[in-house]
């Protein structure tokens, strides 16, 4: 899919839960990743590398942001930036990947936070809007996290949201030139709040 229609219809869901109002009060708000985004996130993943490193590494050319942009088809993924709401300025990025509908309705988060923003708690705001977001609006009933058991701020966020512990995954993710072992978080809809919640219509009745 072509990447502009792909966020293009990101943004019409995005809209769409926040039409609700529910999150209105919170200091951040949520935007689909576009090629507009280019020069901003290149910058900011640059000004943040020591934050980032050794836990993952983010696109800091404008080519590695075209093929990263590409990733978000909307169906199996979709790239979300974090906005200051006060500033419009982004404080993080949360992709939702490895979406799968069926009898999973699930999918993968990965995170970061941007070094101007960071420490602010906007990255708990956004990342609990995301999640919220994901079960009201997409209708997924599971998400989840896999943390390098060393990463102690990342691994404090997830706990903050509720985030259950799973278990440890050796040689997980292939990062900064090794295999590394990650440690897997989840939430799920029943987790978060008591039912019932919207159903996908991919769900199988039984």
């Amino acid at each position: 899919m072509n990447p502009d229609g792909a966020a293009g219809r990101t943004a019409v869901e995005i809209a769409a839960y926040l039409a609700g109002g529910q999150e209105d009060s919170s200091r951040v708000t949520l935007n689909a990743i576009t090629a507009d985004d280019r020069d901003e996130f290149v910058e900011l993943t640059r000004a943040s590398k020591d934050l980032h490193h050794p836990w993952m590494t983010l696109p800091s050319t404008p080519a590695e942001f075209r093929t990263y942009l590409h990733r978000f088809d909307h169906v199996n993924a979709q790239g979300l930036l974090i906005r200051v709401r006060e500033t419009g300025a982004a404080a993080g990025v949360v992709n939702i990947n490895s979406i799968i509908r069926g009898r999973m309705q699930g999918g993968s988060l990965g995170y970061a936070a941007f070094a101007p923003n960071a420490g602010h708690g906007y990255m708990t705001e956004g990342l609990g809007m995301v999640v919220r977001y994901a079960f009201h609006q997409l209708r997924l009933h599971r998400l989840e996290a896999q943390i390098q058991p060393d990463n102690q701020a990342s691994l404090a966020l997830v706990r903050r949201l509720g985030f259950h512990y799973e278990g440890l995954s050796p040689n997980l993710l292939f990062i900064d030139g090794a295999w590394r072992d990650h440690q897997r978080w989840s939430i799920t809809t029943t987790m978060l709040a008591p039912g019932p919640w919207p159903t996908h219509p991919t769900l199988p009745a039984r």
